[in-house]
């Protein structure tokens, strides 16, 4: 008899069911993951609030190799019983894109574009198994996985996407450095991933937040950084004014969900010359938008979205080397059959002050 595997299939808009699948026969150049834990990301709990084709979410992903094919061993320098953080990048490989490295643009894993992805594919693309809120997951062979230190604990692990986010716009993108001053809009996990890898690049780091936002700018302080502002209490421009003795900042970056107030005050506290980074959408457009703003400052203004394999392995290091207490980031870990009540909590529907929400799906 073939072997099952339990997985929590996002069906309709906000709910799951847990289903089991076929074990899937593999080729060579193919494998199998067994999940160890999956962080909750803000894109699955938009999937989660929509009304689609089935399909198991989860792409923040860690766990151990279950079996491989002896091509793909060799391709990604993994054995059977290694500990792996998955990309959720399935790209082809071919493309000017991959070649070039930027395998997060490559159309084959764009899911806009009709591609695959990790968490965000069909189950009706066999074989089903394509999101982490599972036992076990299917390795396509253009996979993409970095080994784990095994010392680490599962819920640190599982911020490897969002600090690989976090190396890629802060010290890949925004050049950030000793002698920089660094300001992060937004104190949610990607924000404070951004804030750790700036401080990792030896920055100066200001995290910025509302009234509701306190405990996380809390936590920021707690994680390192050097200055918190709640801007319900404290005027935004004045304080930066202050902190920096009127150089303002080199990098801005934006992480805020909602309104796009920040991009416009972004603009306002970055110094002459510097940089302002976007790393979240709004989906409406600027009022009132000061473009000449740009130009009388000569400012860079940046979109980024996603990471490279240099900024995951750069991310699976800094967590290894254990430099800061990440495990102040985790707020809630639920098991499979409460995948719902975790993607609830992630988008600010269930248990109070989340962060971190991973599933661990053997719990």
């Amino acid at each position: 008899m073939s072997q099952k595997v339990l997985s929590a299939v996002a069906v309709g808009e906000r709910q799951t069911k847990l289903q089991e699948f076929e074990m899937p026969e593999l080729s060579p150049e193919e494998g199998i993951l067994r999940v160890e834990i999956v962080g909750v990301c803000g894109t699955d709990v938009s999937y989660y609030r929509k009304s689609q084709e089935p399909r198991i979410l989860g792409h923040h992903i860690v766990g151990h190799i279950e079996k491989i094919g002896e091509n793909a061993a060799k391709k990604w320098g993994v054995k059977e019983g290694d500990r792996v953080a998955l990309e959720e990048y399935i790209p082809c490989g071919q493309c000017e894109h991959c070649r070039t490295g930027n395998y997060r643009a490559c159309l084959f894993t764009d899911p806009r574009a009709g591609g695959i992805r990790y968490g965000a594919t069909p189950d009706s693309l066999q074989p089903s198994l394509w999101g982490g809120f599972s036992q076990y997951m299917y390795l396509h062979p253009n996979s993409v996985v970095h080994r784990m230190a095994d010392h680490v604990p599962a819920e640190e692990a599982a911020l490897t996407l969002p600090l690989a986010n976090g190396f890629e716009w802060m010290i890949i993108e925004g050049k950030a450095q000793p002698g920089k001053v660094v300001v992060i809009q937004g104190p949610g996990q990607q924000g404070l991933a951004c804030a750790l890898a700036a401080k990792a690049a030896g920055a100066e780091v200001i995290v910025t937040g509302r009234m509701t936002s306190l405990r996380r700018l809390e936590l920021a302080k707690e994680l390192g950084v050097d200055h918190i502002i709640n801007i319900h209490t404290e005027d935004l421009q004045t304080r930066i004014h202050e902190i920096t003795d009127g150089k303002m900042a080199d990098i801005v970056l934006d992480v805020t969900s909602g309104g796009t107030a920040p991009i416009t005050s972004s603009l306002e506290i970055v110094k002459k010359g510097g940089m302002v980074i976007l790393g979240a959408y709004k989906y409406q457009e600027i009022p009132n938008f000061n473009a000449d703003l740009i130009i009388q400052k000569m400012l860079t203004v940046k979109g980024v979205r996603g990471h490279s394999y240099q900024s995951v392995k750069m991310a699976t290091e800094f967590i290894a080397s254990q430099t800061f207490p990440l495990n102040k980031m985790h707020s809630h870990n639920y098991g499979l059959h409460q995948v719902d009540e975790a993607l609830k909590t992630a988008g600010g529907e269930g248990e109070p002050s989340p962060l971190l929400v991973t599933v661990s799906p053997w719990s």
